[in-house]
């Protein structure tokens, strides 16, 4: 029986395999796409105090927990990445996850996804080689790691998806849906501008689509400005449509937030679009920004994903 996700999974031992005695309270196995953020996810869980190891084969999970579960053992929170880096060793990673639910070893999966979009330009900063494709392409191995993720990944606690978000964000992401929360029943809001033409943000929540306010686009005085000038503010406000457009959100909102806080969400995202990126969306999420930073049940986090691409 599985939890729901960002919970512990839930294990049943049978009469004949009793619980094993042992300190270790929670046990995250990273895993996902090479460039997917695996080593800032780690980096929270060190951070809180868990115990740490990266690349650890699969096998080697189950060593480990054996030290975990001798007495005196003091360990009481660990974390560990383990990836295709493992190379053939990593099919094993499924039969050892069964092996701890079998021993009763309370564990959770986090799995890192991107599209391959991110992927390719993560790489492309950096100039790594990707571990399933050293001496060729890194799109080539980016596909051999979509087959050898499948079956991982749909067994999954959380399936956290990572593209077009900063290190921040993910870092906030993670802290929401796996760390015990604080006494505190705040939202963790992050408002994404972006572009229709580039794709929608793929873990958005509540979309806002923009493309009914006036275009500042086609004014080639405000062609090469942002949604963060004034003046792409007020060529949009000139009809009035965005003042009624607030109307209308700000109950919306007002209705939403605590009812999502009362059913347990940790966080909400929202993605603001317009055509390309640059005006409308931006200058709506900063406006919308300003207005939840006022509450006191909301923490708002501001992305403009599509703001730096081209106009053309």
């Amino acid at each position: 029986m599985t939890a729901e996700p960002g919970t512990m999974r839930e294990v049943i031992v049978s009469d004949e395999a009793p619980a094993p005695t042992t300190s270790l309270e929670d046990l995250v196995v990273i895993t996902g796409f090479s460039g997917a953020g695996k080593s800032t996810a780690m980096n929270v869980f060190e951070d809180d105090g868990y115990f740490c190891v990266d690349n650890l084969p699969p096998e080697m999970i189950r060593g480990l927990v054996d030290l975990f579960v001798h007495e005196g053992a003091k360990v009481r929170r660990a974390a560990v990445v383990s990836d295709v880096r493992a190379r053939e060793l990593f099919d094993t990673l499924g039969a050892v996850l069964d092996d701890l639910a079998k021993r009763g070893i309370a564990h959770r999966v986090l799995f890192l996804d991107a599209d391959e979009d991110t992927l390719l330009g993560r790489y492309k900063e950096t100039r790594r080689r990707h571990p399933l494709s050293p001496t060729g392409s890194v799109a080539h191995g980016i596909d051999a790691e979509r087959d050898a993720l499948e079956d991982i990944k749909a067994r999954a606690d959380f399936v956290l998806d990572t593209s077009g978000i900063g290190a921040a964000i993910l870092r906030r992401r993670i802290v929401d849906e796996f760390l015990p929360r604080q006494a505190r029943a705040k939202l963790a809001v992050t408002l994404t501008s972006f572009g229709h033409k580039h794709g929608l943000p793929r873990d958005s929540d509540i979309v806002l689509d923009m493309r009914f306010l006036p275009n500042p686009h086609w004014e080639a005085d405000l062609r090469g400005l942002t949604g963060f000038d004034p003046q792409v503010v007020e060529y949009m406000s000139r009809d009035g449509k965005l003042a009624a457009f607030y109307e209308h959100l700000a109950p919306l909102l007002d209705f939403l937030i605590p009812e999502y806080i009362a059913e347990g969400k940790a966080h909400l995202s929202i993605a603001v679009g317009c055509t390309g990126g640059r005006h409308r969306s931006v200058a709506i999420t900063e406006a919308l920004a300003e207005r939840l930073r006022v509450r006191d049940d909301v923490e708002v986090e501001v992305a403009h994903r599509d703001v730096g691409l081209s106009t053309r």
